[in-house]
């Protein structure tokens, strides 16, 4: 017996949840706590998930990283932007969604996501659409770092077609923007929605090939920057750059908007605010030194490779 569509991507995406997590307490030490959820009947989402949680560890001091799959009654307006013949259709949303927040400054904050969903408007077939992407956030800028990051989505993504890095990078640059203060959010990476082309298969197999780079692109940074020294005035500039991620999450993203608006667990969706963040007012960093070079030499778009 063949499996459904959304059977094979529900599957797939508990087992890139089991991979990520085993590896990131391999390089910790410690485990994530597991909270498995379920909405209560009644609810505007039915549905559930696995909520893994890792804090207060040597490298990592807040790692989410969640899976979840849940159908509604009528698409929310965030996911009917760019289809309004689904606006009001029921649907189904899976995806793994992950943003680990390391201890030291030194080690870039990294977010992906990979999702689906499927609606299905009266009388017509369900409709299948994939999102997600990766980016990186680092508080002290490292060229190779960015390079590495970026090669390996660019060949995550090659065989489906030399078009997508570019596109999906460019696409990247653009939503991860705090256009509230005109400032990238990180060195960017890839990010792409309502994805359909080439129908289900197509989508399912670029959506696999982007959650399947995430530890080639992520963990060789993590080993070469884990131990590096790093004093108080390092961590109170992350503590302040962290608050960029939290103003970028509330204000602009997409994901956290579907979840808000459409009944979803609250504290699986805001999972990626960091354990510990600050503000200062009109903070201006000193010309000529590293955290003025983040400004100038990082958070600018610009062809990594």
């Amino acid at each position: 017996m063949s499996l459904s569509p959304v059977d094979l991507v529900s599957g797939y995406l508990q087992g890139l949840q089991n991979r990520i997590t085993s590896a990131i307490t391999a390089v910790d030490g410690t485990p994530f706590l597991e909270d498995v959820w379920r909405k209560a009947p009644g609810e505007p989402l039915q549905g559930q998930g696995i909520t893994r949680i890792l804090e207060g560890g040597p490298v990592f001091e807040r790692a989410g990283c969640g899976f979840s799959h849940v159908s509604g009654a009528k698409l929310p307006p965030s996911a009917t932007q760019h289809r309004p013949e689904l606006a009001g259709a029921p649907f189904e949303a899976m995806g793994v969604s992950l943003v680990f927040h390391p201890r030291s400054p030194m080690v870039p904050t990294v977010h992906m996501n990979v999702r689906m969903i499927s609606a299905t408007a009266p009388g017509q077939a369900p409709v299948c659409w994939f999102g997600g992407g990766m980016d990186l956030t680092p508080y002290y800028g490292v060229q190779e770092d960015a390079v590495h990051f970026h090669t390996v989505c660019r060949d995550a993504l090659s065989p489906f077609g030399a078009d997508k890095y570019p596109r999906f990078k460019t696409w990247c640059d653009e939503y991860f923007y705090l256009k509230h203060r005109d400032e990238q959010r990180g060195i960017g990476g890839i990010f792409f929605d309502d994805f359909a082309e080439g129908g289900f298969d197509n989508g399912f197999a670029l959506m696999s090939a982007v959650g399947d780079a995430f530890l080639n692109a992520y963990l060789p940074i993590v080993a070469q920057r884990q131990n590096l020294p790093y004093g108080e005035r390092e961590r109170e500039f992350q503590l302040y750059r962290r608050g960029r991620y939290v103003e970028f999450n509330l204000v602009w993203d997409r994901g956290t908007h579907f979840g808000l608006q459409s009944g979803g667990r609250t504290e699986s969706i805001l999972l990626s605010m960091p354990p510990l963040v600050s503000w200062s007012y009109n903070r201006q960093p000193e010309p000529g030194t590293p955290e003025a070079a983040l400004y100038s030499d990082f958070l600018v778009r610009k062809d990594w490779i």
